[in-house]
């Protein structure tokens, strides 16, 4: 009778601690999505909006779409940048899509 109650016991404390387990599994896998994807996203993120409030005239960009230029000139009521992508050849785009200067990826193609 004594081990009848105790092996009942075991398995009713085996059932409440297996009731938790799918919630430590959600848990941890939140945890290891934010770890690998969201925080490394937010980083990239805050790099290129630092970027984007840094730049000034004669800075060689990429802008959205892959077009390579020159900043000319910057108009911050606007929130527009000004690019030379050729010789007498400027057009205007938002701040918020230039995206890389081309002498860091210059230097990093080099390495």
């Amino acid at each position: 009778m004594y081990t009848t109650n105790l092996v009942l016991a075991a398995q009713a404390a085996q059932g409440a601690g297996s009731s938790m387990m799918p919630l430590l599994m959600i848990v941890a896998v939140f945890a290891i999505m934010w770890l690998f994807m969201i925080r490394p996203q937010q980083q990239k993120q805050k790099e290129i909006r630092k970027f984007q409030n840094s730049l000034t005239e004669g800075t060689k960009v990429i802008v959205g779409g892959g077009i390579y230029g020159t900043i000319r000139r910057i108009d911050m009521a606007k929130n527009a940048v000004e690019v030379e992508i050729a010789k007498g050849t400027v057009i205007t785009v938002d701040r918020g899509y230039v995206f890389a200067d081309t002498t860091d990826s210059a230097a990093v193609a080099q390495k």
